[in-house]
């Protein structure tokens, strides 16, 4: 006869499983973006990764963790900005929480250093430029976040890096 408790985790075994990642949006003093140059694919990213959750860690913590590996600068996150359900066919689904940085000064500029195995570059970039550099939903939820901070609203909704929390101020594909 099974027991409760593995019955429970034989329940807890077949449910679907999602990845979790956290990033930060830091911006410098004339409000542009910093973005860093990742040697393991294409197109640029925020400082981020996965959140560890089967080591327990949030992704708050993760946040905070994967920034300080990868620029070196450990400070803890701002206010939640973005939260985004990321589909993709090559891997399951990813839920990935963007948190505000603030604004760097000089002094924080200069302590960056970047994780040599993992990333290539760091630079800031204005959000008119931001589409040379990002690539799909993370483009759209960089710029959510960015008018989460701009008009003081709560932390925006996304699926796929689109807004569902209310109408996209983007026009219609077409438009």
């Amino acid at each position: 006869m099974t027991s409760p408790d593995e019955a429970y985790a034989a329940y807890i075994a077949g449910l679907p499983r999602i990845l979790c990642g956290a990033a930060t949006l830091f911006r410098d003093a004339e409000g542009r973006v910093l973005l860093v140059e990742p040697n393991y694919r294409e197109g640029w990213v925020l400082p981020g990764g996965t959140v560890e959750s089967d080591d327990g860690e949030t992704p708050r913590q993760g946040a905070r963790r994967e920034t300080a590996e990868e620029i070196g600068l450990d400070v803890p996150p701002g206010r939640l900005l973005a939260v985004d359900w990321v589909q993709a066919a090559v891997r399951p689904p990813i839920v990935v929480y963007l948190y505000d940085g603030g604004v760097l000064d000089e002094e924080s500029v200069a302590a960056v250093r970047l994780q040599e195995e993992e990333l290539l570059s760091w630079r800031f970039v204005p959000r008119e430029e931001l589409p040379r550099y990002l690539l799909g939903s993370l483009l759209h939820r960089v710029t959510a976040a960015l008018d989460v901070l701009a008009d003081g609203s709560g932390p925006a909704e996304l699926e796929n890096g689109r807004r569902v929390d209310r109408p996209s101020r983007e026009p219609a594909a077409g438009a």
